[in-house]
């Protein structure tokens, strides 16, 4: 198989499945999606590995199904982090600009951007935690704000505001000892709902201010977007599997059918089923399937789904950050598919809600055009502009969080 240079990948190592999406990088900066390959996660539990074994063989019988797909060999791949260990916070720095004595002005160069994001990112945090992002969301040029790029003003004081994501070292470096074990490099670990944004957002839902849900399957990821820059991140550790549990409980039936008959009959919003709407349900231990109600099946799922879309809500109170939410909520991730889902979570927030699928992309789109695919899109999205503003590292074993370290200047150019 073919080996080019021009190809990137995402990998989406999620509780419930691992998804490796291969695309094509075009003349024209446009992005063909060549490769899908996806297989069962055994490894992980609310997105932090617990097999190291499984989780090896699942990521490599998903990259296998992509490369043969896509007709060519991967040796590097994007991979999306999320898990209730992931903690954020904003950050403020500043520092005074070296002008000559005569003239206390200068204009700003590189190097000035530099140093005020290391000032920013001057935190204190516990020994078994380290930076992941370091995300600035505006520069302040001599009291003047919502400055995106001060590169080439001129002034006395620059000051910039952060968004610093931090993981715990050994979940984010287990990750990286998976792939490596599968025979793949990491180009970098990126946070999913991160990589999401780039996938389903629009650049005027960032700019207006939008709050997106990631719902996977071990976790829900909330990430707020104003005037172009992420606010506010948190996760939170309900999600699809919770809901699948509730199902083989409640209807007294294995996991696995619990599943199916969640992707088939799901319905978060009670109302919305009719009266007499009835399922078959395969019973435990060989006994004969039973008739249930859509609707018991649909209140089973509605009060998870409640649950989990009202602490979303009180997170996002606590934020501070409801009143810039002018766009509304974007549902995205595997669960969000589900019927009702959208009606539910307006019921909720109380707020316009959409159902967010991967856009501007080419090639299989008819395949991508799903939630689920959210993430492992927009891993390769983030890894295009990575590529296109020169940033590309690989990220390996212990000597992972030294390299994140090293890039963390890079991310004013990345973004502004």
């Amino acid at each position: 198989m073919s080996k080019k240079s021009n190809y990137i990948v995402g990998l989406d190592i999620g509780t419930t499945k691992i998804c490796c999406i291969i695309g094509e990088i075009k003349d024209n900066e446009k992005i063909d999606i060549i490769g899908i390959g996806q297989h069962p996660s055994r490894g992980l539990r609310k997105g932090v590995v617990v097999n190291i074994d499984s989780t090896v063989e699942s990521i490599k019988n998903a990259v296998e199904e992509a490369e043969l797909m896509a007709g060519c060999e991967i040796d590097s791949v994007y991979v999306g982090i999320a898990g209730g260990h992931i903690t954020s916070l904003n950050s403020h720095g500043n520092i005074k600009l070296k002008g000559t004595e005569e003239i206390g002005q200068k204009e700003i160069e590189q190097k000035d951007i530099d140093r005020v994001i290391e000032s920013a990112e001057a935190i204190a945090i516990p020994l078994d935690r380290e930076v992941i992002h370091v995300l600035p969301q505006e520069y302040i040029v001599d009291n003047q704000d919502g400055i995106k790029n001060p590169l080439g003003m001129d002034g006395v004081r620059l000051e910039a505001k952060v968004h610093i994501v931090t993981a715990a070292v050994a979940s984010a470096q287990n990750i990286v000892k998976c792939v490596n074990k599968a025979g793949l490099n990491v180009s970098d670990i990126v946070l999913e709902q991160l990589a999401s944004s780039e996938s389903v957002l629009s650049p005027d839902e960032r700019e207006l201010g939008v709050a997106m849900i990631d719902i996977g399957g071990g976790t829900s990821d909330l990430a707020i977007f104003y005037q172009g820059a992420i606010k506010h991140t948190a996760v939170l550790t309900i999600a699809g599997a919770q809901m699948t549990n509730d199902i083989a409980i409640g209807l007294r039936t294995p996991n696995v059918e619990a599943e199916k008959i969640k992707q088939s009959f799901g319905c978060a919003y009670s109302p919305l089923i009719e009266e007499g709407d009835n399922i078959e349900t395969p019973s435990v231990g060989g006994r004969e399937p039973r008739t249930v109600s859509r609707q018991v099946l649909s209140q089973i799922l509605e009060a998870r789904t409640r649950e989990m879309f009202e602490l979303l809500d009180h997170e996002i109170n606590e934020s501070g950050f409801r009143e810039i939410i002018t766009s509304g909520i974007v549902l995205t991730g595997g669960a969000a598919s589900m019927y009702g889902m959208a009606d539910l979570a307006e019921d909720v927030f109380q707020s316009p809600v959409r159902v967010g699928k991967p856009i501007e992309l080419g090639g299989l789109v008819d395949v991508i055009n799903n939630p689920m695919y959210a993430t492992c899109t927009g891993l390769i999205q983030y890894g295009s502009k990575r590529i296109k503003f020169g940033l590309l590292r690989e990220l390996q074993g212990r000597n992972l969080f030294d390299k994140i370290f090293s890039r963390m200047k890079d991310w004013a150019d990345e973004f502004f």
